[in-house]
């Protein structure tokens, strides 16, 4: 906005106060209604709401002839509020408590001396608690707001508790600071609180903080509704499980901002597949197949091209002899380097989830086995020394490069696992939130870390030995399908097409290529 100096303060002090007064209405205002609210004379008033629709901070309804805010703003509020961290992180948790209760369940985070609303998932009842995301709350009195204030340092707390003003809102608001702090320190040794119609009347809620690995709060979850339905022997019942979702969704934050480093990612000069997939690095050149128009690839880090086609689809792809086994239909074939076919044996005819070369060369594989699923060494079509046991199928297995660990993914509940020596219990290394997509193929480094790839979540993750997320790439397709390490470091990443709407095709057209990321 452009200011003359003599009056700058002034103007910009008018012109806020023009776009906190349309902020504030949920229908807009009109030029006369924003003179008879602000007291200003119609000619300023006529400058300033000129100014702030150019630039897109406010826009004016010709139908009802009201300002209401501008565009722009919701790209200041996204870039200040969206923290795709915490949101992703939290999605499934509020999903969860959403069902379990039927209450409308809350994200937020501590902004100043407010709560401010970042995620809502709305109950099932007709009647119910409904805030619209980015309103502010207070915090003496709003569930979420005294959980986070009871999870700060007690320094911190007790220097923002004698700035806040301790509006009373309802008969049952506490504007007493003792009463306050005493019950501050109650939520804080039971880990979640109460609103008793404090802020609303007829409205209970119950909140907890979301504290990440550092001690650091990030913000807090609650469930909200109705008293006659939220009684408060209800929720001494949902507090707990409150508790326990934020303490899980601050587990996830233990890399709350994962590194976007500089990592260069490369188009492999090629033509594209309907579902590239399985992605080996053997015999230092990548073997990667073409699920749908069934096709062994071979590729370097600079070209790519159709090895061999194949009859039927492609179900597995293992490094084996001078070459890859490739499972079409439900014969194995060998494929040398050079393209030629060649008889395979040995291999496993049972069905598997997933598959992955192991110590002494053997196939490792995840098998159903009844309601439960096995991960273990196939000696034929049998488990040798029963194996692992999961609740869920394994969508990928691969060994370290010194065949000392196992990693399982399970892609239903975004589960990465590890097992030493591929024995005894699987451990969990990480857990990755459903919004940040699917995990989809894995490829272990030589520092303990762990690639993987992030199926609709246009992106590939590496986690470090200790499940932290180190970094995050992002990609220019929707649907990386599989990742593989060459003997550099190099990262190799296939992409999927198939499925995709022509919108998504025409927003992300490279899909179904293949990818390198420079991981040094």
């Amino acid at each position: 906005m452009s200011i003359k100096s003599s009056d700058g303060t002034a103007a910009l002090d008018k012109a806020l106060d023009v776009l906190d007064a349309v902020g504030r209405s949920r229908q807009g205002l009109s030029q006369a209604e924003l003179a008879q609210l602000l007291s200003l004379p119609r000619t300023t008033l006529y400058r300033l709401l000129g100014t702030l629709v150019k630039r897109g901070l406010l826009r004016r309804d010709p139908q009802r002839r009201v300002y209401c805010l501008g565009f722009r703003c919701f790209e200041y509020a996204r870039a200040a509020y969206a923290m795709p961290d915490l949101v992703a992180a939290a999605g499934a948790e509020l999903r969860a408590l959403r069902d379990m209760s039927g209450e409308t369940t809350y994200l937020f985070t501590l902004d100043g001396h407010e709560a401010v609303l970042l995620e809502r998932c709305d109950g099932a009842h007709a009647r119910r608690a409904q805030t619209d995301v980015g309103a502010r709350r207070p915090l003496h009195c709003s569930g979420q707001g005294k959980a986070m204030l009871a999870a700060l340092p007690p320094e911190r707390r007790d220097a923002l508790l004698r700035e806040l003003h301790l509006e009373a809102y309802t008969p049952h608001t506490i504007t007493d600071r003792r009463r306050l702090q005493a019950e501050l320190r109650l939520i804080a040794q039971r880990g979640w609180s109460i609103d008793d119609e404090e802020i609303l009347p007829g409205v209970r809620c119950c909140g907890a903080a979301i504290v990440d690995e550092r001690g650091e709060l990030r913000g807090g979850l609650s469930i909200a509704g109705p008293a006659f339905r939220l009684t408060m022997e209800r929720l001494e019942l949902l507090g707990p499980e409150v508790a326990e979702a934020a303490r899980r969704v601050g587990a996830q934050l233990a890399a709350a901002t994962p590194a976007h480093g500089d990592e260069v990612v490369s188009l492999v000069a090629g033509d594209w597949a309907f579902e590239g997939a399985l992605p080996v690095w053997t015999h230092g050149r990548l073997f990667w197949a073409d699920l749908l128009a069934p096709a062994v690839h071979m590729a370097s880090a600079t070209s790519d091209g159709v090895l061999l086609p194949v009859d039927e689809p492609i179900r597995a792809l293992l490094p084996y002899k001078h070459g890859v086994a490739v499972r079409s239909g439900t014969a194995w074939l060998g494929v040398a380097a050079d393209g030629t076919p060649f008889e395979a044996e040995g291999l496993p005819q049972r069905a598997c989830t997933a598959l992955c070369g192991g110590p002494g060369g053997l196939a490792w594989g995840c098998v159903a086995d009844g309601d439960r699923w096995l991960v273990g060494e196939l000696a034929g079509d049998e488990l040798v020394g029963g194996g692992l046991r999961l609740a869920e199928p394994a969508t990928a297995l691969a060994w370290d490069a010194e065949l000392t660990t196992l990693y399982v993914a399970a892609a239903g509940s975004g589960t990465l696992w590890s097992a030493a020596g591929g024995r005894g219990t699987l451990r969990r290394l990480a857990t990755v939130p459903k919004g940040s997509g699917r995990l989809s193929g894995l490829a272990p480094d030589r520092r303990g870390g762990l690639w993987t790839a992030l199926r609709g979540g246009w992106s590939v993750a590496h986690f470090a030995a200790d499940g932290s997320m180190e970094r995050v790439v992002a990609l220019a397709v929707p649907n990386p399908s599989g990742v593989a390490l060459a003997d550099d470091g190099t990262l190799f990443v296939t992409s999927a097409r198939h499925g995709l709407a022509r919108e998504a095709l025409d927003a992300a057209p490279l899909s179904g290529r293949l990818f390198t990321v420079a991981t040094a």
